[in-house]
Order: structure tokens, then C-alpha cells, then sequence
């Protein structure tokens, strides 16, 4: 048995008491009543305090907080609210109390689920909430789901995915940010295959990895040189007895973020070192951009054993999707049936984790929709991130996507399928 996830607790519990004596020590040394306070000394002391608490803290799951947003010049309150729920996954909506919000698109971005939780789309949810009703799936940790709750694969998340379509369809449009990129355009193609009336009128996909036989990424070889048993047996570990989801075989999030940080450890090392000397500086804006965006990095949530390892033996190791050998529910999975929904791909030149081309795939496999429902988008001098987030991302592809998703959203409204 892998014991990965007790020693990874354990070891978080022993240093329970060090993260207590330097938090003390740092308040000790940041106290204006104290005379070394300001001096290099306390400043050095200080951030080695500090940089020491949050090497070693679990992050929790940060808020989207975004309290307002500016429709047409005037500053609009938004109130989050969960419009629905299953056990993994609750879909957040963020209303605005405006005229004008009501009669505009309807926005549903799938995040993905690996490793992040959905605030890492902050900025995606945040460009589009002046245009835009959005709402985002936020997926569950988890190690907080009961193992009564059951299984949740690959096929459960097509279901979700299929099921939120028919509650909020058919006036829907749908973006799916890296990993979902592949259930969302299989749940879509299993609605088109039903005649279902509640296909969404768009999909945008961006920098996902439809067909990773093209262009294949670091991530993509690994996957492949390994082989599933690999990753079953040194990723997989069950949830300790102090968290909700005991029991419950998992990849944990620790685990994942260790392969993130691996990837680019020089750059994190060098970010650290330039925090410590922001904090010996007394540079308190840039301290703070560093622990604004680590906060959110370093926050990460298990997968379920049985998602983890169907996606990469289905995605990344046989390639069942472009194949066409793709099955759902003991169902095929058709690109050939999508006629109907406009299909938008989104790659970015510089990408390292879905190498070019791999999104571009989903436009080749449908040859059953027409060209006018068909754009594909390869913005340069941006990697994985920059697809969805950044100035680039806000300037160049949110305003495409955008005029996108206006087009098709003047089609007439399919009459929606009732419910029983």
C-alpha cells in the first residue's frame, strides 16, 4: 500500500509546533513596540519566519472574490450563488444587479480538474463578467467527499457535464480550459447524438488535449513511456482517517503540485529568494504580488483514482477520442454527430502542456458541422497559462472569443427538453 498520504500528514502535524514558534517569532520581530523592529536584522529574521510558515502550510481552497464588476461604466455588485450541486461538483453562478445582464450571453466555464480548484480561472470568470452571465464549475476535493458518496470517474464526469447542459440549455454557451476540453466535446457529441434540444450553441476549447499524438508535450511522453500501471502504483494512495473522504483512493493534490513545481523548480527557487529580499527590503508591494500568486498555486485538491487513471489511459496513453474508440455509458462517443454546436479552438504558440494542435484536432474530427460554425484561434508569444489568463489572453483572445460567442448566440432557441 502506498503510505505516501500518512507520512505526507504526519509530517504536516510534526511541524505544527515550528510553524507556531516562527509565526511567534516573526510577530515578535514585526511589533512596532519592539527597538529592533525596521533594523535589517529583525527585517531578515522576519521574512526567514515567514518564508518558513508558508513552505510548510497546507493552503486551503481560495475565494473567487470578485465583489464587483462595471457593466456599461457603472459599477455593478456580483453575489455568487450555487445554481447546482452533486457530490463532486457544484456549479457557481455570479449575478449581477443590472438591466442589461439579464438579455445577455449565458457562460458556463468548465475548469479543470487537475490539481487547481477553479479559482485559478479568476481572471478568466473576471474579464467576462461585464459581458457575460457566467458561471464556472467548481469541482470538490476529494479527500472531503465520503467514500458513501460512491465513485466518480471519467464516465460520472460526461454525466455531470450532460446533466448541467440540460439544466441550463439550450440558450447556453460552454468554454472548457485545458483537461475538460475532452468531456465536454464527448458530452456534447453524446447530446447531438440523442437529438437532445439542450445542446449548447457554443464550445470553446482552450488549450486542450483532444488529439495528444499531435505535437506531444513532456506531459504527453511521460504518459505514454510509463504506461498506466506506473501511475497506478506510485501516484495512488488512500485518504488518511482525518479528512472526510478516509479511505477514499485518490491522486493527491501534494503529489500533483510537486510535479507542477518540479517542471520549473529554478523559477520557483529564484521567486522565493527574490520574496525574502522584498521582505529584508521593506518591498511590501512586490511581497505581496508573490504571496497573491502562490496562495492561489500552491492551493491543490485530490482526484479521484478512478478520473485520474481513466484520463490518462483513455487521453494521453491510447488515444481513444481521435481514434474514434471513445465509448460513454457503453455508448460510442461520435464527433461525426456534432452538427449543431459552433466549435471554437483556442491554442497558444508557446504552450508546453498541449503542444499545438492537439485543441485544433477537434475541428478535423467533425467534419459533419459546417465551416461557419468552425474558428480556430493560435495566439502568439503565450504558453499554457496565457491561454486563459493574462494581458494577452484579456486583449487578443477573451474580445474573440467574445464576438464568438455572439455570433452564434443570435441562432434561434431549440425548444428545451423537459424534465421529468
Amino acid at each position: 500500500m502506498n503510505l505516501s498520504y500518512v507520512w505526507y500528514d504526519t509530517a504536516h502535524w510534526l511541524l505544527s509546533p515550528a510553524r507556531a514558534a516562527s509565526d511567534l517569532t516573526k510577530h515578535f520581530f514585526d511589533n512596532p513596540g519592539n527597538p529592533l523592529t525596521n533594523t535589517p536584522y529583525a527585517r531578515t529574521v522576519s521574512a526567514a519566519c515567514e518564508l518558513f510558515e508558508r513552505t510548510t502550510r497546507r493552503y486551503g481552497k481560495p475565494a473567487f472574490n470578485l465583489p464587483f464588476t462595471v457593466i456599461g461604466g457603472e459599477e455593478v455588485a456580483v453575489t455568487e450563488r450555487t445554481v447546482w450541486e452533486r457530490p463532486f461538483c457544484r456549479v457557481v453562478s455570479f449575478e449581477r444587479d443590472h438591466p442589461a445582464a439579464a438579455s445577455q450571453p449565458r457562460l458556463l466555464i468548465v475548469a479543470p480538474m487537475s490539481g487547481h480548484y477553479a479559482t485559478l480561472l479568476r481572471g478568466t470568470v473576471e474579464t467576462f463578467l461585464p459581458t457575460h452571465q457566467v458561471m464556472i464549475t467548481d469541482w470538490t476535493d476529494a479527500r472531503m467527499v465520503p467514500l458513501a458518496e460512491g465513485r466518480f470517474d471519467l464516465d460520472d464526469y460526461i454525466d455531470y457535464l450532460m446533466a448541467i447542459c440540460r439544466e441550463f440549455g439550450p440558450d447556453l454557451h460552454v468554454m472548457a480550459v485545458c483537461q475538460p476540453a475532452v468531456p465536454v466535446i464527448a458530452a456534447v457529441a453524446r447530446l447531438e447524438a440523442e437529438n437532445d434540444p439542450s445542446i449548447p450553441r457554443s464550445m470553446t476549447l482552450m488549450g486542450g488535449p483532444i488529439d495528444t499524438r499531435r505535437s506531444p508535450t513532456a506531459v504527453n511522453r511521460l504518459a505514454e513511456e510509463r504506461g498506466i500501471e506506473w501511475f497506478r502504483r506510485h501516484c495512488i494512495t488512500k485518504v488518511p482517517p482525518s479528512h472526510p473522504g478516509f479511505w477514499r483512493d485518490v491522486y493527491p493534490g501534494f503529489l500533483q503540485l510537486s510535479g507542477f513545481m518540479a517542471m520549473n523548480i529554478d523559477r520557483h527557487l529564484t521567486a522565493h529568494w527574490e520574496m525574502f529580499n522584498h521582505l529584508v527590503d521593506g518591498d511590501g508591494d512586490s511581497a505581496e504580488k508573490h504571496r497573491d500568486f502562490y496562495d492561489e498555486y500552491l492551493a491543490v485538491m485530490d482526484l479521484t483514482a478512478e478520473f485520474y487513471l481513466q484520463t490518462v489511459e483513455k487521453v494521453f496513453v491510447k488515444h481513444e477520442l481521435p481514434k474514434g474508440e471513445m465509448i460513454h455509458r457503453d455508448r460510442p462517443v461520435d464527433l461525426m454527430a456534432i452538427r449543431r454546436c459552433a466549435i471554437m479552438a483556442v491554442e497558444g504558440e508557446r504552450d508546453d502542456i498541449s503542444g499545438v494542435g492537439q485543441t485544433l484536432a477537434a475541428l478535423d474530427l467533425t467534419p459533419n458541422l459546417s465551416s461557419d460554425k468552425k474558428l480556430y484561434h493560435l495566439q502568439a508569444g503565450v504558453g499554457h497559462y496565457g491561454v486563459f489568463n493574462g494581458s494577452r489572453f484579456r486583449a487578443q483572445i477573451a474580445p474573440r472569443i467574445a464576438e464568438f460567442i455572439e455570433k452564434h448566440d443570435r441562432e434561434p432557441v431549440r425548444k428545451k427538453a423537459s424534465r421529468a
